[in-house]
């Protein structure tokens, strides 16, 4: 039986889509067997399943953010693209298999305002220029469309004429904020962001849940599977009435699961303080503010302090790559919940940080495997745990 792979005419010089000549079917296997060989056997020991992991039906077009960097080509031409694997030399894209077919077009569109409107790209070597990067976020559920801009400078010459041919060259999009990143770092955002065009935010949905989406917001970039990866969170903590959301971001879990089922109590907690208003905001307008409270702290200094005095029946955790720390760790089996769901976009840190929880008294119940980004070797995992 033949199975459909996918060709890319920049796929070797691109390289983000590392597995994209290996049949999807054969990338599931993959990945399923790494997630096997990090926690399958202490699955097994625990009587715990691994599921089979969850991919999707069609792997394309499931990224809806998408981002170019900006540099100097000849005849005074602006170069965008991605970057090659390994360097710092921009590969042109015309279009990318993987992204909203939006996005690159708007991308590419920015590239050729520039040019006409002599706005000079960012030289990394030596530290001058102006446009550094551009970010698109597209709606998933709804028309939305935010164009990022990235620039060196706060002081935008002929700001009103850029948003101009910016508009009649990208008529979807919804809304036009500039980042200022003065910074000499590989980072693309900076920390000061102003409205050029429309509201600044853009709304998209998860699990019939509307949220706000800022310019530095943490937002998943596959909504379509992050619907699969928090139903799994959700029923990881399915029984409980109180509900620890720690690393809350804008409370899109949270949210999901308060309104999935009426009468749950979920505090977030979320060291950046915009994060916070941006879930209090959310919270409103999904009608759950009641139900709802967000904290604007570190998680494990909270758990030490505050949070130490409250009981929860669960809690759900989504650290970042590097995964969580003992220290926080050890504050969540002092609150000592029934369960615990750990979603995880590394299972190598996964399975580090679920050895300390199994250490500290629990064991798991579930494994839960799901694709989140085909034709990459990144497999995300949602494990369930519960005292003993």
């Amino acid at each position: 039986m033949g199975y459909k792979t996918y060709t890319c005419p920049i796929a070797r010089d691109c390289g983000g889509c590392e597995w994209l000549a290996v049949p999807y079917p054969i990338q599931l296997r993959r990945k399923q067997a790494q997630v096997e060989g990090l926690l399958g056997d202490m699955a097994e020991k625990d009587g715990a399943a691994v599921n089979p992991i969850r991919g999707m039906d069609e792997p394309v077009r499931y990224r809806h953010k998408a981002a170019t960097p900006f540099a100097h080509a000849r005849g005074g031409r602006v170069l965008c693209g991605f970057y090659a694997a390994g360097t710092h030399r921009i590969v042109p894209c015309e279009k990318c298999l993987v992204e909203d077919e939006r996005a690159r077009r708007i991308l590419n569109a920015v590239a050729r305002v520039a040019e006409k409107l002599h706005i000079p790209p960012y030289d990394e070597d030596r530290g001058v220029g102006v446009l550094r990067h551009a970010v698109v976020r597209c709606g998933w559920k709804t028309d939305d469309v935010m164009l990022v801009l990235v620039t060196r400078v706060s002081e935008l010459r002929g700001v009103d004429r850029l948003v101009a041919e910016l508009r009649v060259a990208c008529p979807e999009v919804t809304t036009i904020v500039q980042n200022v990143n003065d910074r000499r770092t590989n980072a693309i955002l900076g920390r000061h962001c102003q409205t050029l065009f429309g509201p600044g935010v853009m709304h998209d949905e998860l699990l019939g849940c509307t949220f706000e989406i800022g310019p530095t917001s943490f937002y998943q970039t596959s909504p379509a599977q992050t619907e699969v990866l928090y139903e799994l969170a959700i029923e990881g903590a399915s029984g409980a009435r109180r509900v620890l959301d720690a690393y809350c971001g804008t409370g899109t879990i949270g949210i999901c699961a308060a309104v999935k089922e009426p009468g749950l109590q979920v505090v977030g907690v979320e060291q950046v303080t915009g994060a916070v208003a941006c879930a209090r905001r959310n919270a409103g307008a999904n009608g759950v503010a009641d139900s709802c409270s967000f904290v604007a702290a570190d998680a494990t200094a909270w758990m030490a302090g505050e949070g130490a005095r409250e009981h929860f029946d669960a809690v759900i955790m989504d650290p970042p790559r590097a995964g969580s720390t003992p220290e926080f760790l050890a504050g969540v089996a002092r609150l000592a919940p029934e369960r615990i769901a750990y979603v995880s976009c590394n299972v190598v840190t996964q399975a580090r940080d679920l050895e300390v929880l199994h250490q500290q008294g629990y064991r798991l119940e579930r494994v839960a495997p799901v694709d989140m980004f085909p034709h990459t070797k990144h497999v995300e995992s949602v494990v369930t745990l519960t005292r003993r």
